[in-house]
């Protein structure tokens, strides 16, 4: 059955093969983004030249305002979306000693702050129709922990709690919650660390892929999945 999906980041990486495996299964979907137009608008465009349905739609999910501007714009109330997936994430890396306020503050805006103001206008809707999905994008680093990233670990860890909580608030009502916690990812994010050094971390030898991600995120979002809820799975090649 034909869904309407909100994929948050899905310009580019993870998010993009997000928006293109939702496609795929003949979703219509809406990609966010913030900054990267260029971007958004080339995914939207590679699947729309596959035959599927694809509208980009900017705002900054940290800010509540832009939120509901987009979502006004998006007709949220005639047209729900039944799906969404809360990729959107940025890092500002540096050891806690070190870390300025303004650096935690952006990250755990972007990750929970953004959670909170794309997902709760979004919830009410899929509990009154009976179904919805929603997909957090965690990290394997909220459950392990990394050093440099304390502010990264605390958001990643509080969108798995999140996850938790939601799901069972909403699990009756035929909506599932759930979080991916991937590992190494050959990702812009993933680019300018030694290959050797992330390797040798990696029980499966290599990193994982945007569409590995992508897979699993769609089948969470199924109808096979329906009784698979709350659950964070971390796809990390053995990692932990």
């Amino acid at each position: 059955m034909q869904r309407r999906a909100l994929v948050t980041g899905g310009s580019r990486g993870i998010g993009a093969a997000i928006a293109q495996e939702f496609a795929s299964r003949g979703h219509r979907v809406v990609i966010n983004y913030r900054s990267r137009r260029d971007e958004a608008e080339a995914v939207c465009e590679a699947i729309r030249l596959a035959g599927g349905d694809a509208q980009c739609v900017a705002f900054d999910v940290s800010d509540a305002s832009q939120v509901a501007e987009a979502f006004a714009s998006l007709s949220i109330d005639e047209d729900p979306f039944q799906i969404v997936v809360n990729n959107a994430g940025i890092t500002r890396d540096r050891l806690f000693g070190a870390m300025k306020w303004e650096a935690w503050r952006d990250v755990t805006r972007v990750t929970l702050d953004g959670f909170f103001h794309v997902t709760q206008p979004l919830i009410m809707p899929m509990v009154r129709m009976r179904w919805g999905r929603v997909v957090n994008i965690s990290s394997v680093t909220g459950v392990l922990g990394n050093p440099g990233q304390v502010n990264y670990c605390a958001a990643k860890a509080g969108l798995i709690g999140a996850t938790k909580a939601l799901a069972k608030e909403v699990a009756k009502k035929g909506v599932t919650v759930n979080a991916i916690a991937p590992g190494f990812i050959e990702t812009e994010m993933t680019e300018g660390i030694d290959a050797k050094v992330l390797l040798a971390r990696v029980p499966a030898g290599r990193l994982g892929t945007v569409d590995e991600v992508a897979g699993l995120t769609g089948y969470l979002c199924s109808e096979e999945a329906a009784y698979l809820n709350g659950q964070v799975l971390r796809l990390d090649g053995a990692l932990g």
